[in-house]
C-alpha cells in the first residue's frame, strides 16, 4: 500500500499551478534539486511517470493531475474539520479568502462585509479584486475560498451557492438621445459613442455574445478593464456602457445616470453568483459569510 510523502504532492500541485521547476522553487524559496528529487522518489514510488520535462516547462501526466487532484482533496478535507472544531468554538477564529469582481466592491464594502466583521472579529477575510475569468480560476485552483462573480461561463468545476438574476443593462446620461428611442434594439446603441470592458469581465463577456449572435460589431470608444472608468466615461457625458443597475445605484439615486433595459435575451438573463470549487468542504467561516452576504449584498438579496 503505498503512503504518499505531502511534500511531494505539494510540490506537484505547485508545478500543476506555475509549470516550471525553477518558478516553483522561487515560490516556495526552496532548491529546484529538492523539488527534482521529491518528484522522482514519488515517481520510483508509484513506478509511473508524474511529470514530463520539455523545453516549454512541465506538464502533468494524468497520474499527475489525479495525484494533485487527491492532494488538494486532503487539503480541503483538513481546512473542513479544523472549521468544525472553529464552530466549536463559535467562529471567534478562522480565515476566509474571496475574489471579487470589481462591479461588486461597493456593494460589498459598503455595510454587509463591515457587518460581518464587526459580528466575528476573529475571522480574518482577504479580499482579492478579479475578472471573471481570473476569479473562477483562483476558486478551481483552491488559492480562493470564495468567488462573487458576474455572468460566469458554465463549468463543472463550480458549484453556484447563490444566484440571483442581474440583467445587464445601458446606462447612460440622463437625457440621452437613447432614451427617447425605446424599446432599444442593438444596432441602434452602436450608432452613439460606446465604452466596453474587456473580456476578462462577465459584462464583457455578454457583449461579444451579443455581437456573435446578432451579426454586429461595436467599435467602441474607449475600452477599458475598469468599472470606474466606465461610470466616469458616462458620468462625463462621453457616451454610455453596460452594467449592472446595481453597480450604478448610487448614481442613479442621485439623479447622475439612468439605466435602460435591453430587451436581448443574453443581456436580460444575466446573473449574479456565489461560487465555490464543487467538491471541496467549505469551511465554517465560508459558509457564514456565504450566508450573510446572501442576506446583507443588495446583489443577492
Amino acid at each position: 500500500m503505498w503512503k504518499l510523502n505531502p511534500r511531494a504532492l505539494k510540490y506537484l500541485s505547485e508545478v500543476s499551478r506555475f509549470g516550471s521547476l525553477r518558478k516553483v522553487a522561487a515560490h516556495l524559496n526552496v532548491d529546484v534539486s529538492a523539488i527534482s528529487r521529491q518528484l522522482a522518489q514519488l515517481e520510483e514510488e508509484l513506478a509511473a511517470t508524474v511529470v514530463i520535462r520539455s523545453g516549454q516547462g512541465v506538464v502533468l501526466t494524468q497520474i499527475g493531475e489525479e495525484l494533485v487532484a487527491l492532494y488538494r482533496q486532503q487539503k480541503a478535507s483538513e481546512a473542513a474539520a479544523l472549521s468544525r472544531i472553529e464552530a466549536l468554538q463559535s467562529l471567534k477564529t478562522g480565515r476566509v479568502s474571496l475574489a471579487v469582481g470589481e462591479g461588486f466592491i461597493a456593494d460589498l464594502i459598503s455595510a454587509p462585509l463591515q457587518a460581518f466583521m464587526t459580528r466575528y472579529p476573529g475571522i480574518q477575510i482577504s479580499v482579492e479584486m478579479a475578472g471573471v475569468n481570473e476569479a473562477t480560476r483562483l476558486v478551481k485552483e483552491d488559492r480562493v475560498d470564495l468567488a462573487v462573480v458576474y455572468a460566469p461561463s458554465p463549468d463543472a468545476e463550480l458549484y453556484s451557492h447563490v444566484i440571483t438574476r442581474q440583467p445587464l443593462e445601458l446606462i447612460a446620461p440622463p437625457q440621452h438621445a437613447l432614451t427617447r428611442q425605446l424599446p432599444l434594439t442593438i444596432r441602434q446603441i452602436s450608432e452613439y459613442p460606446l465604452a466596453l470592458i474587456d473580456q476578462q469581465f462577465g459584462m464583457g463577456q455578454l457583449v461579444s455574445l451579443v455581437e456573435e449572435l446578432e451579426h454586429i460589431r461595436f467599435e467602441p470608444q474607449l475600452r477599458t478593464n475598469s468599472v470606474a472608468v466606465l461610470k466616469n466615461f458616462v458620468l462625463s457625458g462621453m457616451g454610455v456602457t453596460f452594467m449592472p443597475r446595481l453597480t450604478v445605484q448610487s448614481e442613479v439615486e442621485q439623479g447622475k445616470i439612468i439605466c435602460i433595459p435591453v430587451p436581448h435575451p443574453v443581456l436580460t438573463g444575466a446573473s449574479a453568483h456565489i461560487v465555490s470549487h464543487k467538491g471541496r468542504e467549505l469551511t465554517v467561516s465560508s459558509e457564514a459569510l456565504i450566508a450573510h452576504l446572501h442576506d446583507g449584498m443588495l446583489f443577492f438579496n
